[in-house]
């Protein structure tokens, strides 16, 4: 059987949540016996992500090789269950950068480059190197139908889809009008029609709302977008994610899909296992609650859902093995400065999250100080292990004023300071792609907790980082009773942390949350959770 591609796009608006339709397509289709890969076409110029401010774009997604990604990827990891690499995220940066490169080559032999052909088939080509052995290739196109930045995509999917056996599907937006009562479909109908003009008729629409469509609306999709009533797919806003597979599969979409393309399920009842875990995440009757201490949960009015989505995501795969209901809370680290440490206290356990740069860090010490004197669970992660090293220094080592360099660089004790291979980088303003990016190798120390819950000698996790644990001080630091449970296999570079005698208190350099997977969850963050369960406050519904 030949490859066949499943082009996803948007209409309306953007962050409709394109990547967990995609990435719920792509678990049907698995869980029918099919091999299955997606692609992420980001149309901005950035070459990647890495260079974006959290605040505005979101989590940058870690790819195992290294990629910094559009969160979507992260997506499409924790519901297939497989890693992705870099090269399934397409920007417009990297398209131009190619074609411009080929062209100073003069692999173009001296002719004109242009739009059309040379940068679609730019992106035909690096849309056709994923295949591999793959039976399905999702392509979801990010953006809005209508903008000028995701025309070449559409033009290029569009022969694409005359080439090889292809449906495309429409996700667009049914807002509802409290005022009279209804969803609305006028924003549907003008999307259909944009990408119309380009030369796309989706096979499917699947219309996001606040809640289930009903009959007049499919109706008048159906009449007004020239599409099949049964090919009008239900989505609106559910209690998880992963209840969207479940959702889609009762309305036969995996099926209908298969229809399309002459195929048949080669195997049934693929989700029970995923049934199962929604089940424990949603239905337990017991609870905990998680407070995230971060520095970019605050912008402006707004509170960022996506700033930590792979962290929140990652506790919530640990709940659904067990069995057990997650509260989850985000906490701006600044208001820990100015209020203090009280407001933690109804917390079963505190995660610290990634970072960068010194708003909010002395919020974030204060928070991992009264989980680690309160024998509150506490698990840091990257820049969480940066910030538990220097609140151990400071208030255990008596190292006054200890911090990272990249905090206070006069600091009498830089416990924590850059690679020397990444100041020559960060001095000549090489900053993207220039941290220690992507899976790096531990040795964890035997008898510790770090190696009784990965059950291994060596793992390996992913990072995204410039700074690390200065060795200058790696010896006062563990004649007072930190343990570094795993290091780098050159013993350079302390990995894992954690304190013997406490509840649970583990930080890692790595970011776990990016391999956890809701069918496989993290092994740190399974400790965790099981740790915030012991905690006395610990209730049942």
């Amino acid at each position: 059987m030949g490859v066949k591609f499943i082009f996803v796009v948007g209409g309306v608006l953007s962050g409709l949540g394109k990547g967990i339709v995609t990435s719920s397509i792509g678990k049907l289709l698995q869980s029918y016996g099919y091999k299955v890969t997606a692609i992420k076409i980001d149309p901005y110029i950035n070459i990647d992500a890495g260079t974006m401010r959290p605040t505005e774009h979101g989590e940058v997604w870690v790819t195992e090789d290294g990629g910094e990604i559009d969160q979507d990827l992260g997506n499409y990891e924790r519901f297939l269950g497989k890693n992705i690499p870099k090269k399934h995220n397409i920007t417009t940066g990297q398209i131009f950068l190619s074609v411009i490169q080929k062209e100073r080559r003069l692999e173009y032999g001296g002719k004109d480059v242009e739009m059309i052909p040379d940068i679609i088939n730019e992106i035909k080509h690096r849309i056709k190197s994923v295949i591999g052995d793959n039976d399905f290739v999702l392509v979801e196109v990010g953006g809005t139908t209508g903008d000028i930045e995701n025309l070449p995509f559409l033009h290029a999917i569009r022969e694409l889809g005359r080439e090889h056996p292809s449906i495309f599907i429409l996700v667009t937006y049914l807002p509802y009008l409290k005022n009279v009562g209804e969803l609305k479909t006028k924003p549907t109908q003008h999307a259909a029609a944009r990408l119309r003009e380009v030369g796309i008729f989706p096979d499917f629409i699947v219309t996001r709302s606040e809640r289930r469509i009903d009959e007049p609306r499919i109706n008048t999709i159906s009449k007004r977008c020239f599409i099949e009533k049964e090919n009008i797919i239900d989505d609106p806003d559910l209690e998880s994610i992963y209840l969207v597979p479940l959702l889609f599969h009762e309305q036969g979409f995996g099926k209908k899909i298969l229809k399309k393309f002459g195929l048949e399920p080669k195997t049934e009842n693929g989700l029970k296992e995923w049934e199962k875990r929604v089940n424990n995440l949603l239905n337990s009757d017991r609870i905990v609650k998680i407070g995230v201490v971060g520095k970019y949960v605050a912008h402006g009015n707004s509170e960022h859902k996506d700033v930590y989505i792979s962290v929140l995501e990652a506790i919530k795969h640990a709940c659904a093995e067990i069995g057990v209901k997650p509260i989850i809370e985000q906490i701006q680290s600044t208001l820990v400065e100015e209020n203090g440490t009280n407001m933690l206290r109804k917390y079963d356990g505190i995660v610290v999250p990634g970072g960068f740069g010194s708003k909010g860090t002395e919020g974030i010490i204060q928070a991992i100080k009264f989980c680690r004197e309160n024998n509150v669970p506490f698990l840091g992660l990257c820049y969480g292990m940066q910030m538990a090293v220097i609140e151990f220094a400071r208030n255990v080592c008596g190292m006054k004023n200890a911090n990272t360099t990249e905090v206070d660089e006069n600091t009498p004790y830089p416990v924590i300071d850059i690679l020397p291979e990444q100041k020559k980088l960060v001095e000549e303003k090489k900053m993207g792609a220039s941290m220690r990016l992507g899976a790096y190798p531990a040795i964890l120390k035997e008898g510790t907790l770090v190696h009784r819950l990965y059950g291994k000698n060596e793992i390996c996790e992913r990072h995204r980082h410039r700074y690390e644990v200065n060795p200058e001080f790696i010896e006062k630091l563990e004649e007072n009773g930190l343990v570094f449970s795993g290091v780098s296999p050159d013993r350079k570079l302390m990995e894992f942390l954690e304190l013997p005698n406490h509840r649970f208190f583990v930080a890692t350099q790595a970011h776990p949350e990016f391999k956890s997977r809701f069918e496989q969850p993290s092994p740190l963050f399974l400790g965790f959770v099981k740790a915030c369960l012991e905690m006395p406050q610990q209730k049942t519904l």
